[in-house]
């Protein structure tokens, strides 16, 4: 069997408080579940004898908002005692949708006409249950992040290899053919090299989340299981928004290494950028994702889980002050790591007197704390490579190539952190002062 998750209607995604979908209780402890539900990735197929759709609705009752949501299982078929597959559901799908990408991805409209539904959890607490599912679905959606810069990256490094146009500035390099290969562009290196930090940091990301996930799940430690947790929770949105939105950049880059070509269906570089773009806006917008970290994550908890983080990268270049080989990487971080406190301070303190301030803020402080963190993760495998290399490996070219992509990230990528700090500390005032109907001026 497969499932799907079932939490959008036309008229409300970001804000499922005021869904319509409805669910009345039935005397054997079932519901009627009614409503219409879109945006449903494989809400119908034929490649599984049942289809179990977790859906969100109100029952009959309940509070407004969030706090009157509950969680419900709707299978396409019910299940007999035995566990074979019953009779028909009142679940169907109405049509699917025609999309920029991810066109394999059966995306459904989905109608409920008085669907036997099964309660999952208790009444009207169905969003804290329904965000188990969401939080590992964003940590999925980070890695398609990864994917669409690695798969971008490896599109675009073969074709650079082989793609002859002009001469470096710097002199011949294939002096054999009648131009050199483009790789030797410095501009055409500077898109690949922001495709392989981006791909290669991105993933580190992923397995750092992964190995919180196993801490928090399985660890006998209660206070190493708290942190772990703590540290998802801090680090989930940061993962989906950025690594999908630098995912979406590495696309765009893979696409311009190609040219006119890149254009063309034909090479497939396009396909990356369309099946990209949805992974910045499904499974919690950037905008979302960014409100989620510093409203709730961040501001909400005082500091405390921003504390944890930033503790461990204190730590790490602590332990690095005396370290020759990572000054060029620890001195960096070191002054982001006590900026972004100060930053995070500031925004806080500014929240009290205009709450607008957070939402302001949040995305360009989601892409810094993405840039930090990526930062981080990067040092830390600068870290594992030389050591390799004082060690002795017979794969020198690989940890040098680690190290050669950290420099990079630290002088051209890392940065960036400033024009975002900048931006944040620009305010609400200069976004919220235009006239609504002063727009269209």
């Amino acid at each position: 069997w497969t499932g799907t998750m079932c939490l959008t209607e036309a008229h409300c995604g970001s804000d499922l408080g005021i869904l319509k979908t409805k669910a009345s209780p039935n005397a054997d402890g079932s519901y009627n579940i009614t409503g219409t539900k879109i945006f449903i990735s494989a809400g119908e197929h034929d490649l599984a004898d049942n289809i179990v759709h977790i859906v969100i609705a109100r029952i009959d009752g309940a509070p407004a908002g969030t706090k009157g949501i509950s969680l419900f299982i709707v299978p396409k078929f019910l299940p007999n005692a035995d566990g074979s597959i019953g009779e028909k559901n009142g679940v169907a799908c109405g049509s699917i949708e025609h999309k920029m990408g991810i066109k394999a991805s059966a995306t459904c409209v989905m109608n409920f006409d008085n669907a036997k539904g099964f309660l999952v959890g208790t009444e009207n607490k169905g969003m804290s249950s329904m965000f188990t599912f969401m939080n590992s679905a964003r940590i999925g959606t980070a890695i398609q992040g990864v994917c669409h810069a690695e798969g971008s990256f490896q599109g675009a490094l073969a074709y650079a290899k082989d793609r002859i146009a002009m001469r470096s500035l710097s002199g011949v390099k294939a002096p054999e053919r009648e131009a050199d290969p483009i790789i030797v562009h410095p501009d055409i290196r500077r898109m690949l090299l922001t495709q392989k930090a981006f791909a290669e940091g991105g993933r580190a990301l992923c397995y750092y989340l992964g190995l919180q996930n196993d801490i928090a799940s399985t660890s006998t430690n209660e206070q190493e299981r708290q942190e772990a947790d703590d540290l998802l929770a801090f680090l989930t949105p940061i993962a989906k928004a950025f690594l999908t939105e630098v995912g979406l950049e590495s696309a765009n880059h893979g696409m311009q290494v190609f040219g006119g070509h890149g254009y063309i269906s034909e090479w497939g570089m396009e396909q990356h950028v369309r099946d990209a773009r949805i992974s910045t806006i499904y499974e919690g917008t950037t905008g979302i994702q960014s409100l989620d970290l510093l409203g709730r994550k961040v501001l909400m908890s005082q500091g405390e889980m921003l504390r944890k983080f930033t503790k461990r990268v204190h730590v790490f270049c602590k332990g690095h002050i005396d370290t020759e080989n990572m000054q060029e990487f620890v001195e960096p971080l070191s002054k982001l790591n006590r900026e972004c406190i100060d930053v995070t301070t500031k925004i806080g303190m500014s929240a009290l007197q205009n709450r607008d301030e957070v939402g302001a803020a949040s995305v360009d402080y989601l892409m810094y704390s993405g840039y930090i963190t990526m930062g981080f993760l990067w040092a830390k495998a600068a870290e594992v490579a030389y050591a390799k290399l004082v060690a002795g490996t017979d794969e020198e070219d690989f940890y040098k190539s680690k190290i050669q992509t950290v420099q990079f990230y630290f002088k051209r990528i890392l940065p960036r952190t400033q024009s975002h700090k900048l931006c944040l500390e620009g305010g609400a005032d200069v976004l919220m002062s235009m006239d609504v109907d002063h727009f269209s001026f």
